[in-house]
């Protein structure tokens, strides 16, 4: 039953495979310069024919057209011509001009038109189907191919205005407000070398390049002459078939040439054709031009796909209705009836061909293709990527990747590099013999980049900046000097010293990571040592704790007095046997209650204490503040005296800001002198204007200029220079020291041409030898080691150890007061033989001079060992009914006598 039924079915189906003829007629149009596409047309018949599941009961016939690419009569002569033998589709021309003739008539007599060229119109004729890419959608490919690179300027180089039109989202993409593009034509001829001279004069090192395949040698080759094809050169082709092209010459010249390709060489059905395609042509007669698959051009591949997307298309539709194919004469008005439906089918096919996935939007564009990113090599061209239609740029290269191929482009390379005569980054070394080359320059830099070539295999050649300054832009001519212009100039690949990384500068040229992190400081002369002062015991407390502790002091005093006459527990019987005195007597009189504060407060106590809980209170907390008073003076009397106070009129910036009598400058065209500048601090705005207004100039032409200016200027001039400059500086020069703190911080960095290469692959090896400490071990040899580093730190020493003893100039105060003391107690001890004569006088109704001389002579007769003396008043006669007088302070048992009769 089901072998009955399979039988119907086929005999229902036989009519359908009747319908096509034997031999189907396809024709091509080929300009006499159209070999590869020629070719691709005949070997996709072959290839179709020999096919037995394609078309089982057909074959194709190619009918094969010569035209001239200028002559449209005779192309349309040639169309009606391949209409009348009865062909069931068209394909070609590549000539624009003769392409639209072809279609016009194709589109009247409803015949497929297939073609493989670039077209830029934006609708698509009824009957036309065009497998080459769309420009729009190329032109956004470039787009983000430039987004990728990160270009920020580029030229565009285009040959005719198809050029502007297949860039115009590139053109679109950056505006007058985006980063500058310039736009070139290339001149008539073959001599491109004055176009290319200005686009270099320009320092333009990004270059797109949309021209025919044919000049994209000679453009490539007149650049390299000319000095465009360095390291720091990129060039971004449009041509899809940038693999044709040989690029022998330019695979070791560190030149990154990019393009997109349609054919991947690396696809099994592209060898296989190619290879069959060498063994064709010998049988044809012709020279083999296509040996390998990295040389098919594109519209060669889309040719051979075009073929096979019409015969596919033509055995769909045979299976669903009946086809036959007639003559047409172009004098006539019948038309081909299935042609609409043979472009539809085409339209709706998707298929797999050399050029990749084959399909169609709504609108008859070819959509979901995928282009390959490529890359000029040492190797040759490789893939680095892909871009598709719908999805984008995808890279495949590996960031590791990338930095090895950039590490084996820079391995046995001789670099350029830039450097100025700086301590101790680049010095001359000291030599008796004549020294050429790298051998005679010594430093940090100079180790520092042997450092990074060990690491990158690289060599290198060392030269001196010839205008001797760092970088700086000029204004007024809109151009850099120093190394800087070095780098632009291309004359340097590398500039390593102590330049600083600014803003302006990373917007010229690109710089590593910071080898060395520093910020701008004050070098001046070491301030001066002060005199010893000779009441310097003083210092330890200022005048106002003085004051305040007299003011204690006799506080103290008068509260103990009051206290101690007011409790009478302070009263005390001077005769302890008479249990009934008739006095009492209270030892804290004014002066006894002063002595006893003065006594507490030299930590001597006296022979007196206080018995009151009251008296006792203020005597325990005096003592307590005596106690803390005199720790913390003796605490700090030590640092006063054993520490050298120098005198400084400056300690920070605000103090240079601030005073007019010292001048201060920096290095002229250096990054110093742009911070102020370009600061918006008050205080730095200030500096600024005061730098910039003093005659004469301050500015100096060397760090050198400044150090020198500072030591001569002694004391009137202040150099404002990065930190690490002025700690080499006070290393070697004790009488200069740094003052106050960073008044910014930032780093020194080694700067490249723009787009450099191989910023990433020297950045990595700086950061290596910091996480490996050679970069401390250069400095510490460089700023404490060699060239006289490590003086003023044997100095420091010396200072520091000889800071412990004390001259007399230190303590002489002491023994100031000691002797005046002395003298004072003397003057008074005076004053009380000269009072007290006086009163022995008037008791004994004597001369003053007589109770005098009788007093002296009492002293000088007194024996050694006999401090007593004989009494004055035992002399006097007796006297009876005397008044007795008790001394201030006494108090009876009937109450309080003062001074008075009893």
């Amino acid at each position: 039953m089901l072998n009955t039924f399979l039988i119907i079915l086929l005999f229902q189906q036989a009519p359908s495979f009747n319908a096509l003829p034997e031999v189907i007629k396809i024709g091509g149009l080929f300009h006499p310069s159209d070999d590869k596409q020629e070719l691709a047309f005949k070997y996709a018949v072959e290839r179709i024919n020999a096919d037995r599941m394609m078309l089982p009961r057909s074959r194709l016939s190619a009918q094969i057209e010569k035209i001239s690419p200028l002559d449209s009569f005779h192309a349309s002569k040639r169309v009606c011509h391949l209409l009348r033998s009865g062909v069931a589709a068209i394909f070609g021309p590549q000539s624009p001009q003769t392409a639209s003739h072809v279609q016009s008539i194709c589109d009247t007599m409803e015949i497929p038109h297939l073609e493989t060229r670039w077209d830029y119109r934006l609708r698509r004729e009824s009957c036309l189907v065009n497998l080459y890419p769309h420009p729009t959608v190329l032109s956004k490919a470039y787009v983000q191919m430039v987004a990728s690179f990160g270009w920020r300027s580029f030229t565009i180089i285009y040959e005719s205005n198809e050029g502007l039109v297949r860039l115009q989202e590139l053109l679109k993409a950056h505006g007058p407000s985006d980063f500058p593009i310039a736009v070139r034509q290339l001149p008539e001829g073959n001599d491109y070398r004055p176009l290319l001279k200005q686009i270099k004069n320009s320092a333009e090192s990004h270059i797109v390049l949309d021209c025919s395949t044919d000049k994209v040698y000679n453009v490539l080759k007149q650049a390299q002459q000319i000095g465009m094809m360095s390291d720091y050169h990129s060039y971004l082709i449009t041509s899809l078939d940038l693999h044709s092209v040989d690029l022998e010459e330019f695979k070791y010249g560190g030149t990154n040439i990019t393009a997109l390709r349609l054919v991947d060489p690396q696809n099994p059905e592209v060898q296989k054709v190619v290879k069959e395609w060498t063994n064709l042509e010998p049988r044809q007669g012709k020279k083999v031009e296509i040996q390998s698959p990295e040389l098919i051009p594109a519209e060669t591949a889309l040719m051979y796909d075009a073929v096979h997307l019409f015969a596919k298309a033509l055995h769909d539709l045979d299976s669903s209705q009946r086809i036959d194919i007639k003559p047409l004469s172009c004098d006539a008005a019948d038309t081909w009836l299935h042609g609409y439906s043979l472009i539809n089918y085409m339209k709706i096919v998707e298929m797999k061909g050399l050029t990749g996935v084959i399909k169609f939007d709504n609108q008859g564009f070819r959509s979901n293709f995928e282009l390959d990113i490529i890359e000029l090599t040492k190797n040759g061209l490789q893939k680095i990527g892909s871009w598709n239609s719908t999805e984008g740029i995808n890279f495949t290269r590996t960031y590791h990747e990338m930095i090895h191929q950039i590490v084996e482009n820079l391995t046995n390379k001789t670099m350029i590099v830039t450097t100025i005569l700086s301590a101790p980054y680049c010095m001359r070394k000291d030599s008796s013999d004549k020294l050429i080359g790298n051998a005679q320059y010594e430093g940090y830099s100079i180790d520092l980049i042997y450092e990074i070539s060990r690491i990158l295999h690289f060599n290198y050649q060392i030269v001196l900046v010839p205008d001797g300054r760092y970088g700086s832009f000029n204004k007024e001519t809109r151009e850099w000097d120093g190394m800087i212009r070095e780098l632009l100039d291309q004359r340097a690949d590398i500039a390593i010293a102590d330049l600083t990384i600014t803003y302006e500068r990373e917007q010229a040229v690109d710089f590593t990571m910071p080898f060395m992190s520093l910020g701008i400081s004050i070098l001046y002369r070491k301030p001066i040592k002060q005199p010893p002062n000779l009441f310097s015991f003083l210092s330890p407390l200022s005048l106002d704790v003085w004051i305040y502790m007299a003011t204690a002091y006799l506080g103290v005093s008068v509260l103990l007095f009051i206290l101690a006459r007011f409790t009478p527990y302070e009263w005390q019987n001077p005769h302890p046997c008479n249990p009934n005195p008739d006095h009492l007597e209270n030892q804290f009189t004014l002066l006894n209650c002063m002595w006893f504060a003065i006594g507490s407060l030299m930590q001597q106590g006296c022979d007196f204490l206080p018995k009151a809980v009251s008296t006792r209170m203020v005597a325990g907390m005096w003592w307590f503040f005596t106690l803390i008073m005199i720790s913390s003076y003796t605490a700090n009397l030590a640092a006063f005296l054993t520490v050298e106070r120098m005198d400084s009129p400056i300690e920070s910036a605000e103090d240079l800001a601030k005073q007019t009598k010292i001048k201060y400058g920096a290095l002229q065209g250096g990054s110093t002198v742009a911070f102020f500048r370009d600061s918006n601090f008050s205080t730095y705005q200030r500096m600024w204007s005061f730098m910039e207004s003093a005659r004469p100039s301050v500015f100096t032409d060397s760090n050198s200029d400044g150090v020198e200016r500072v030591i001569k200027g002694k004391g009137n001039y202040a150099f404002l220079m990065e930190s690490t400059s002025i700690e080499y500086v006070i290393e070697r020069n004790c009488d200069l020291t740094q003052i106050g703190g960073l008044l910014d911080s930032k780093g020194y960095g080694i700067a490249m041409p723009p787009n450099s290469p191989y910023r990433t692959a020297i950045s990595s090896a700086v950061l290596k030898l910091q996480e490996e400490g050679k970069l401390h071990i250069l400095k510490t040899k460089w700023w404490k080691e060699k060239r006289g580093g490590g003086a003023c730190r044997d100095d420091a020493l010396k200072s520091s150890s000889a800071a412990n003893e004390l001259g007399l100039a230190n303590v002489g105060g002491v023994f100031v007061v000691l002797m005046g003391g002395m003298g004072v107690a003397c003057v008074i001890a005076v004053c009380e033989f000269v009072w007290k004569s006086r009163k022995v006088a008037v008791e004994e109704r004597a001369s003053f001079c007589t109770g005098m001389a009788s007093e002296i002579r009492n002293a000088i007769h007194c024996k050694n060992n006999d401090p007593t003396k004989e009494a004055l008043e035992s002399k006097t006669p007796e006297k009876k009914d005397v008044p007795v007088f008790l001394p201030q302070g006494t108090y009876s048992q009937y109450g309080f006598l003062s001074n008075g009769p009893l």
